[in-house]
């Protein structure tokens, strides 16, 4: 459920703690802690903040996207898997995706769709739907990665998520490359 102003004050009460505030507790928990297993579930509660566009600005000022696309480069796959979640979670808002392609991204989220881990799999061609655009097309619809994308597509018997979220890929933005080039 997406939280706003009101239903937020509703939820946190008099005394309770600001969203940004609890966000932030997280961030430096995170920063802090040197148990790994610690590390994974502060980053999936990240994660899961990122979906709710109430949380959008919060996860910019925190440099929160800027955390999970740290995560993405660990050898820990459960980090990366929260990594990826929560920049698939927050780049459906266009400043998100600026932020996310900013700090160089794209290949991160590239590196992702061949991970072992499913849940990587599908949040990287979730991220990767929204964040292409006229302005990065050569970066992400290489050859190499069209290909991928196109070997999801055709996976339905292994998986209807790889294959519909990569068939929804190939169709707003291959279709729209191939024709643009017609």
């Amino acid at each position: 459920m997406f939280t706003n102003n009101r239903r937020q004050e509703e939820r946190t009460g008099k005394y309770g703690t600001p969203r940004v505030n609890y966000l932030q507790e997280l961030v430096s928990q995170f920063q802090n802690a040197t148990d790994e297993e610690i590390k994974e579930r502060i980053a999936a509660n990240l994660a899961n903040f990122a979906y709710d566009p109430y949380n959008y600005t919060f996860l910019r000022q925190l440099n929160v996207l800027e955390l999970f696309l740290d995560c993405m480069t660990e050898p820990n796959e459960r980090l990366v898997e929260f990594g990826i979640g929560g920049i698939c979670n927050a780049c459906v808002d266009p400043s998100n995706a600026a932020v996310v392609i900013q700090c160089g991204g794209i290949p991160l989220v590239i590196e992702c769709l061949s991970s072992p881990v499913r849940n990587t799999v599908n949040y990287a061609l979730g991220a990767l739907y929204y964040l292409c655009s006229a302005s990065n097309k050569e970066e992400i619809l290489k050859p190499e990665v069209v290909d991928i994308i196109k070997r999801y597509a055709s996976a339905g018997a292994v998986s209807v998520s790889f294959s519909n979220i990569a068939q929804a890929f190939l169709d707003k933005h291959v279709s729209e490359l191939n024709q643009a080039q017609d």
